[in-house]
């Protein structure tokens, strides 16, 4: 795992790698099966997709929105997806970012395969009230451009 080392926020920044084994995996995850399916099945997909994103020209990536209360499995679903893939996770606090350049350094200084985690993204950011939040630790899936 890599977090951002906050000694370096005003001059410049940089990722700190942590060794952190975190032992869920697919098999220990409490989830529903067919959902874990449908995600395990997106992540082969992706994986065996990459010469087609070269091929035409787009980047290598894939985005999932994971939201909910705490406790109810995001980071361990992170930590699953980074074990079955093999991925280093990289995670960012935005609140410790203080310039674009930096986080411009930060996202291109990330390993190729990585899962990028930004956790709290709606407390980094100005966000209007939402209405109809349920809460209830569903995953929505989306292509970040």
């Amino acid at each position: 795992m890599h977090t951002l080392n906050t000694a370096y926020c005003y001059s410049s920044v940089k990722w700190d790698s942590i060794n952190l084994e975190h032992p869920s995996t697919f098999e220990t995850l409490a989830m529903e099966p067919e959902l874990k399916n449908e995600i395990i099945q997106d992540l082969n997909m992706f994986v065996k997709r990459r010469e087609f994103y070269k091929k035409v020209g787009r980047a290598w990536k894939r985005g999932y929105l994971l939201y909910g209360p705490p406790g109810t499995g995001k980071s361990s679903l992170i930590a699953a997806m980074a074990n079955y893939l093999k991925f280093d996770i990289f995670d960012l606090q935005l609140g410790n970012i203080v310039r674009d350049s930096d986080l411009r350094k930060l996202l291109l200084a990330t390993a190729n395969r990585s899962i990028l985690v930004i956790e709290d993204i709606d407390c980094s950011v100005d966000i209007p009230e939402r209405g109809g939040r349920h809460g209830d630790g569903r995953i929505q899936q989306t292509d970040i451009q």
